[in-house]
């Protein structure tokens, strides 16, 4: 299977991590990742709220590079860039005039032909099925794991379709339930966690993360599995000046999904940068085998 890839700001820079483990992942998979070229930056949040022509044409651009790549299908893992590149896609669907005038400036124009998706859509579909294989699962045994959406994998700011339930998306625990682990359910999966308020209004996003934490923490898990880099990077970066402010005692490794999945799939955890976070996991024994706990 060969889709195309964007990668986006994030993965190419705060989050190389994830860019990393994605493709070790992707290729164990028997999945070519074909990255765009000369991609640009999607916009993210922050040129929506400046110029709402741009928001559209800046993803349109590497929605027109991905088509020109002859790809049926363009997988997006950052949170950001998918709600952006979706959205863009969908009202340049609606209206033939806003195409038509992005296509003006473009050089590879937009066909709106390729189909959009996020990582969990491709995981689920390869994972989730009779015959995967995890023959190292077993090592993940003694986490418990929640699973934390975020706002912008579910929160659109225009009418899009996406296969998931917004008010309870349910692709992450079933990933993870294809590698023996079951997630609790808990009240804070799509509840913002700040995001680049963490710059602007600091005191506002910890607060929001400290909910985040306390709500998992009370439902007893022992780590917080994420498919979005900024809310990654939000509850790892801030975790301890957040549970200090609040006096919270325990701390929770930030994992994105594809650790959990690389270690299940027998990816060593040098070779999975384990250790590129700021709020550790460890590495324990069990059975006489690696097994990644708190």
């Amino acid at each position: 299977m060969d889709l195309a890839f964007y990668p986006g700001c994030s993965l190419s820079q705060s989050a190389q991590l994830y860019n990393h483990q994605t493709g070790l992942i992707f290729d164990k998979l028997g999945i070519q990742l074909q990255e765009i070229t000369d991609w640009n930056c999607c916009g993210a949040t922050s040129v929506s709220k400046i110029n709402d022509f741009m928001a559209v044409a800046l993803s349109a651009r590497n929605l027109g590079i991905a088509e020109a790549s002859g790809v049926d299908e363009l997988v997006v893992p950052c949170s950001a860039c998918y709600s952006r590149t979706l959205v863009a896609q969908q009202r340049m669907r609606d209206n033939a005039e806003l195409v038509a005038h992005i296509n003006e400036g473009l050089g590879k124009k937009v066909q709106g032909n390729i189909k959009v998706s996020s990582i969990l859509e491709i995981l689920q579909r390869v994972v989730c099925v009779e015959g995967f294989e995890a023959p190292h699962a077993d090592t993940l045994n003694g986490l418990v794991p929640v699973c934390y959406y975020g706002c912008m994998f579910t929160r659109f700011p225009y009418p899009v379709q996406i296969p998931e339930d917004v008010e309870n998306p349910r692709g992450m625990e079933k990933v993870l339930e294809a590698i023996g682990l079951t997630a609790r359910d808990w009240n804070y999966k799509v509840r913002c966690c700040g995001a680049s308020a963490s710059v602007y209004d600091q005191g506002m996003a910890l607060k929001l993360m400290a909910k985040i934490m306390k709500d998992a923490i009370g439902w007893g898990a022992n780590c917080i599995v994420v498919t979005c880099p900024m809310c990654q990077m939000n509850l790892d970066a801030h975790q301890n000046q957040l549970c200090r402010k609040y006096g919270i005692e325990e701390r929770l490794p930030i994992y994105f999904i594809t650790e959990l999945l690389g270690v299940a799939m027998g990816i060593g955890s040098k070779e999975l940068l384990l250790d590129r976070h700021f709020i550790k996991g460890r590495l324990g024994k069990e059975s006489g085998k690696e097994a990644l706990t708190r």
